[in-house]
């Protein structure tokens, strides 16, 4: 549908609430077809009824992200919610809600413990932790379910040690990052979630700060100390609940739903075992872009009236940015629903783009490459209980994912 509003442009409508369902986990929703060829395309919201612009395509989306006339503040009235906010979801945020300068300086504060460089060192603890929860898949009789006894367990592990949370409370930090992140959770039970993990890194920042460990929490606040900077313990606080939100729910979702397409592609899986050490970082690559999780999670706010291609978005309407459609976008990856490890490729947008790319885009990288080459060598005989098709998938989920994963193997 096409309407002409603002000064005579050209608008035009998707009458079908948004989120649209996807086809297949690794598909883009049948929907998208005529939102990308429009580019610019004005969707309502199904759980609030505003009226927000979705963008499309890579070039749009790339040029779009590095402008500086949109907002990722979620203070303005029109931000793009998924679900009807609480007052704490548009105050209680880290540096991925703050626009530059602020967003500058409180990221820089952790920035240099996910560079490359850093994050390698980390390598050791990582395979550790996958090693063991390897070990006590094992110990199980098949069928299990993959998901909630490795996908989820394995990252919440790795940034709860490098955060310094304590092992007891992993299942605490998991089951509010569902009920966060879900896409049926009640308002009541986003508002418990948010409470409950602030009043919990609240009490973890203050025994750091009282004493210190050899983990990144107490590491910030030393930052913070030595270089005679004040900061309100609720900056901190936000800014940890983030990084630990972010590194084990994005991650998982994309253990579960890469280990299922290299199952359900056993010629690519092929590839991949007989040559991980070469073929693991572009295979990586590859199934971030295929899947992009993330397709829902980058909303913004126009600042200014912004012409993309011709139509104009408002100044103070809020944008929805559709990572999916910049991923399977033919002009720069060909049949791009077609699995091919080997053109994995930096260029995707599954970790965004910007000022605010994901900052623990090279943690989630090693943890990925280290899963899934010693997975298919410890465990060769894996299998899916069921076609992925028939797996519950965490539709219209800020994340992207599955609910569940049933495999089996040989024992």
């Amino acid at each position: 549908m096409t309407a002409t509003t603002h000064e005579s442009c050209p608008v035009h409508r998707s009458e079908q609430p948004f989120p649209h369902p996807r086809q297949g986990p690794f598909t883009v929703p049948a929907t998208y077809a005529e939102m990308v060829e429009k580019g610019v395309v004005q969707v309502t919201l199904a759980n609030t009824g505003l009226r927000v612009w979705a963008v499309t395509g890579y070039d749009r989306i790339r040029r779009l992200l590095a402008d500086s006339r949109i907002s990722a503040s979620r203070k303005h009235d029109n931000f793009p919610f998924f679900f009807v906010p609480p007052p704490q979801a548009r105050t209680e945020t880290s540096f991925i809600g703050y626009d530059p300068p602020e967003h500058t300086a409180a990221r820089r504060k952790v920035a240099a413990a996910f560079t490359r460089q850093r994050v390698r060192l980390l390598r050791p603890m990582i395979q550790r932790v996958i090693d063991e929860h390897i070990d006590r898949l094992l110990e199980c009789e098949p069928p299990v379910d993959f998901h909630w006894n490795f996908s989820l367990s394995v990252p919440t592990t790795v940034i709860c040690e490098y955060l310094g949370v304590p092992q007891n409370d992993h299942a605490f930090i998991i089951k509010h990052s569902n009920n966060l992140f879900g896409a049926d959770s009640t308002p009541k039970e986003r508002l418990a979630a948010i409470v409950e993990v602030n009043d919990y890194i609240a009490d973890l920042v203050e025994h750091k700060e009282k004493e210190p460990g050899d983990d990144l929490t107490s590491a910030v606040i030393a930052e913070y100390r030595a270089c005679g900077e004040e900061y309100s313990r609720r900056e901190l606080v936000n800014m940890i609940r983030m990084l630990l939100n972010g590194g084990h729910e994005t991650t998982a979702s994309m253990i579960s739903l890469g280990t299922a397409c290299l199952l359900e592609h056993p010629d690519q899986l092929a590839e991949l075992l007989a040559d991980p050490e070469g073929l693991i970082e572009p295979a990586v690559e590859e199934l971030v872009r295929l899947a992009s999780i993330g397709d829902l999670a980058v909303p913004r706010v126009a600042l200014e009236d912004i012409d993309i291609d011709g139509t104009v978005i408002p100044a103070g309407d809020g944008i929805l940015c559709l990572l999916l459609t910049a991923n399977h976008d033919p002009r720069v990856f060909p049949d791009p629903e077609r699995l091919e490890l080997r053109r994995g490729s930096r260029k995707q947008l599954g970790f965004g783009y910007g000022a605010h790319h994901c900052i623990g885009a090279e943690l989630a990288r090693l943890e990925l490459q280290l899963v899934w080459t010693t997975l298919f060598r410890r465990i060769p005989s894996l299998r899916l209980v069921k076609p992925l098709a028939e797996v519950p998938r965490k539709e219209g989920a800020i994340v992207y994912g599955l609910w569940s994963l049933p495999v089996t193997w040989e024992t």
